[in-house]
């Protein structure tokens, strides 16, 4: 009931304001949080990171890690935070983040704005021990001469601090970041990364980041530089440009859109990164999650673990207990002693 009533404040006031405050409310314990939701059924091993369940937060929430205590007791399995620049930026102008109540939807276009590496490396550094693990989304500043060499050095000041690390090419609110996405300048930009990532004191995995927006062809090349430079794995995907079957006069502003329609796209092209994968690179599955099933499809179409953002706005933070709780009930159901175990295991019927 206090969820409730504080959802139906927030939808009341600008939506970045109220991004704002829900991060002060989760700082200062405002939000009843369930601590750890896990079972031998849900807890999971990816790329080396244990988790207690396969629910994470995706990156974009907490940009500059302010709530990351909050957060690693609020029933995810793992947390990202981010995206962090080398330098601090503010963004793109306001208004840049826009509700789409009817579509459960999101557009944004904040353009990583953000604190800086610096003072985000500062925070991870003093955030407690625990056993949820938190990484870190990397972005390249907007006015950057090397942008590829952005990655990298974002890496090497936050990568101590961090259990694994996300290198985001796929934003579409920074002018060409997604050019990056090609495939010499994707091999060139993760071999920057990965030299980074040797040089670490631990070596932390490292996902890819990608678009929805893209060809067979694409994917195909995306998945032979991924498989062949060491990356620890993929996430699919960020958000989308396409505007197909929206209601909201939201509908017609420049950003990625999040949140319900994406869930199909995003869940074709993770169908897609599973079969031209073959099981070598474990995958997260983002885009249109807000119950157990979209959790538990997303896994059967080829993720080993899923992240969790927009629908947050619409059913608020206990919806990642409920997902994950929701989500061990399935698996029991279906015969599943592990999440692994279900993995692919609806995989063509995407395709």
């Amino acid at each position: 009931m206090l969820e409730r009533f504080g959802l139906a404040l927030l939808h009341r006031i600008d939506p970045e304001r109220a991004h704002g405050l829900s991060l002060t409310a989760l700082r200062m314990g405002f939000a009843p949080l369930p601590g750890l939701v896990t079972s031998a059924r849900l807890a999971s091993t990816v790329a080396g990171l244990a988790m207690p369940n396969p629910v994470g937060l995706a990156a974009g929430y907490d940009k500059n890690a302010t709530a990351v205590a909050a957060l690693t007791r609020a029933g995810f399995g793992f947390v990202e935070v981010g995206a962090a620049t080398p330098r601090a930026q503010p963004g793109n102008p306001r208004p840049r983040l826009f509700r789409l109540g009817e579509d459960r939807a999101a557009i944004n276009r904040f353009g990583f704005n953000n604190d800086g590496a610096e003072a985000i490396a500062a925070r991870l550094a003093a955030r407690p021990a625990g056993p949820v693990p938190v990484g870190l989304n990397l972005g390249a500043n907007k006015d950057s001469a090397d942008r590829a060499a952005d990655f990298a050095r974002v890496l090497a000041i936050c990568g101590p601090h961090v259990d694994f690390a996300t290198v985001n090419v796929s934003s579409p609110n920074t002018e060409r970041l997604r050019d990056l996405q090609g495939k010499a300048a994707l091999a060139a930009l993760l071999s920057g990364v990965m030299e980074v990532r040797e040089g670490l004191s631990r070596k932390i995995p490292v996902f890819l980041k990608i678009a929805p927006d893209l060809g067979p062809q694409e994917l195909a090349e995306i998945a032979e530089v991924a498989l062949g430079s060491g990356l620890a794995g993929i996430i699919a995907t960020n958000t989308t440009l396409a505007r197909e079957g929206l209601k909201s006069r939201w509908r017609e502003e420049k950003g990625g859109l999040s949140g319900a329609p994406l869930f199909e796209t995003s869940t074709r092209v993770l169908a897609q990164l599973s079969r031209l994968t073959e099981g070598r690179l474990p995958l997260i599955g983002v885009g249109g999650i807000s119950s157990a099933e979209d959790a538990y499809e997303k896994i059967r179409a080829g993720a080993s673990a899923v992240q969790v953002y927009t629908a947050m706005v619409y059913q608020g933070i206990s919806l990642i207990g409920r997902i994950a709780r929701g989500l061990d009930a399935l698996l029991q159901r279906d015969g599943f002693a592990t999440v692994a175990a279900a993995v692919g295991t609806g995989r063509d019927r995407w395709l």
